[in-house]
């Protein structure tokens, strides 16, 4: 026990402290509620009528612990009290709890120990229930499990082509797909149960007769048992692995559609849980501006290009979206752009609407309702795509690589045969037209009988630029020949019209080009007789200066002689 000038503190605090009005929850159920709800900031129904006892008090102030109740706390109409949340405040609650037991009758301490330890566990488990990021917590696993597969599966298969092919070499260029090799591997075991073996649920009616057929001249080595059964283990694993993998693309799908669907209406489920994954939660990347969004997963390359000031990069995880594959050129960074800007938009709205159904316990809203901000976001990017491509674009749920080619679904493959060597195409009949031959550039400058160049650099270029000039005036010529000579409806002639504009405007520019050059060739020669001329005017100066001073020295010698 501490003393202060003969006064312990339990004496300090009793005469300093006196209890105004006490409440007691009716059950540990209500004590639940009652502290989430204070700890979140809000007044609940049993602390405003606690409060209304208080109103006639004027020159009293209230203070409390936590600074966003305390606001709360202000709100509330009439209520005379001013709400303080200080550090003095702070020292007041500490002193409290520490004396509770004394400043309540009939409360021993061993009570109030139970009753502080089971409210707090019922408190933890309640927040560990209804945490925002829980929801998150699967899709981030998912997605890493995902990509782990994917590195996992192509290593086993290519182990497996590569240990099964030193007895069947030649199946690994006809079957493609790793998933159907394996299936082939377990099902024909040695090549010499091939032409035995039913594979028509495995491969298409040709692939298969073309596996029969190879295994009959294979030039493989021969294997033992033991050696298959190995191989047909570690295959066993391809295929459990690779149906694995399809049923948890399927599943992270329905997680994203349920907890995002926003962000998966404009990016697609794997990269909105990429992007979810790498942000940490998707309250953090809601959190995050549009900018940030765009480069997530390109930090190494911002801060590299940062460093050794170059051109910083247009986008990250975003990059693999649908949208921006089927960009071409520039208008990548410019639908990463604007992708990202949605993206934010969405995940913002993704955001909110988790912690509403937390909060307030809303009825959950339809599939078309909550993705409805998503849906009309992606419109917007695709009309912007469509006006910057001029082309039509794939449908919505196509999955588009990076480069622009339209690629399978996660989880779906196809069984192509392997592109094979044409023999025919090597020998020729002989009535073949001959090749078209290509006037060459001249490379060097032609010499005269002295042995001099006739023109200088500069001169050749702008001869090969006049000669590209000609030939594309010839090939207009003959492009507007060839156009007069067709007759077609007057859709066709309109079309002519249009097009030998283009060329008159083409043929203008050229024009102009071509008197930019000679005023450049003009303004660069001036400036070289100017540089000559004054070069030679400090040489004659130069010349004089050292005449005059000369002059000077032969004079003072014939004076001191």
């Amino acid at each position: 026990m501490f003393t202060v000038h003969g006064f312990s503190i339990l004496t300090i605090v009793l005469s300093s402290l006196k209890l105004k009005q006490f409440k007691k929850f009716d059950s540990a159920a209500a004590a639940l509620n009652e502290a989430a709800a204070l700890g979140e900031g809000k007044v609940t129904p049993l602390l405003s009528s606690l409060l209304d006892s208080l109103k006639d008090e004027t020159k009293a102030s209230l203070a409390v612990a936590d600074a966003k109740l305390a606001t709360a706390i202000a709100k509330i109409p009439g209520l005379s009290l001013k709400p303080v949340a200080d550090n003095s405040t702070e020292e007041i609650q500490r002193a409290i709890r520490q004396h509770l037991s004394s400043l309540l009758p009939n409360l021993t301490p061993d009570e109030l120990k139970a009753t502080n330890l089971g409210l707090s566990h019922s408190l933890s488990r309640h927040k560990l229930k209804f945490s925002p990021d829980k929801v998150d917590t699967m899709i981030i696993q998912a997605i890493s499990l995902l990509d782990d597969l994917d590195k996992e599966l192509n290593t086993y298969a290519m182990r497996v082509r590569e240990w099964y092919g030193w007895h069947f070499p030649e199946m690994a260029k006809i079957i493609n797909d790793n998933l159907a090799y394996a299936r082939v591997v377990l099902a024909v075991g040695m090549r010499s149960n091939a032409s035995s073996t039913d594979l028509s649920d495995i491969l298409p009616e040709e692939i298969e007769e073309a596996v029969k057929a190879a295994a009959e001249v294979s030039m493989g080595t021969e294997i033992t048992t033991e050696d298959l059964e190995n191989i047909s283990i570690l295959a066993e694993q391809v295929v459990g692995f690779s149906e694995y993998r399809a049923q948890l693309s399927s599943y992270l799908g329905a997680r994203m559609g349920a907890v995002a669907p926003n962000l998966t209406a404009l990016v697609g489920d794997l990269v909105g849980a990429r992007l979810i994954a790498h942000a940490g939660s998707l309250t953090e990347l809601a959190k995050k501006p549009a900018s940030t969004i765009q480069l997530l997963g390109a930090e190494k390359a911002l801060f590299r290009a940062l460093k050794t000031k170059h051109d910083t990069p247009k986008y990250g995880l975003i990059y693999h979206a649908s949208l921006v594959g089927q960009a071409t050129g520039k208008n990548k960074a410019k639908i990463a752009r604007v992708l990202a800007a949605k993206a934010a938009l969405g995940a913002r709205v993704d955001g909110a609407a988790v912690l509403a159904e937390v909060d307030e316990g809303a009825p959950e809203p339809s599939e078309e309702e909550r993705s409805a901000l998503g849906v009309s976001a992606r419109r917007y990017v695709e009309s912007r795509l469509r006006k910057l491509e001029g082309k039509p674009l794939k449908a919505a749920g196509a999955q588009i690589a990076p480069s622009g080619q339209l690629v399978a679904r996660p989880g779906k493959w196809d069984v192509k045969e392997a592109r094979k060597y044409n023999a025919d195409a090597d020998g020729l009949a002989g009535d073949e037209p001959p090749a078209a031959v290509k006037d060459e550039k001249r490379l060097v400058a032609e010499l005269d009988v002295n042995g001099e160049a006739h023109a200088g650099a500069d001169e050749d270029e702008d001869e090969e630029d006049d000669d590209m000039d000609a030939d594309e005036d010839d090939d207009d010529l003959r492009a507007i020949k060839s156009e007069s000579t067709v007759t077609l409806n007057g859709q066709a002639d309109s079309e002519k019209v249009k097009s030998r504009a283009e060329k008159e405007a083409k043929k203008a520019a050229k024009e102009e080009k071509k008197r930019r050059k000679a005023e450049k060739k003009a303004r660069k020669e001036a400036k070289a007789a100017k540089k000559t001329a004054k070069v030679d005017d400090g040489k004659k100066r130069k010349h004089e200066g050292d005449v005059e001073k000369s002059e000077r020295k032969k004079k003072k010698h014939k004076g001191e002689a």
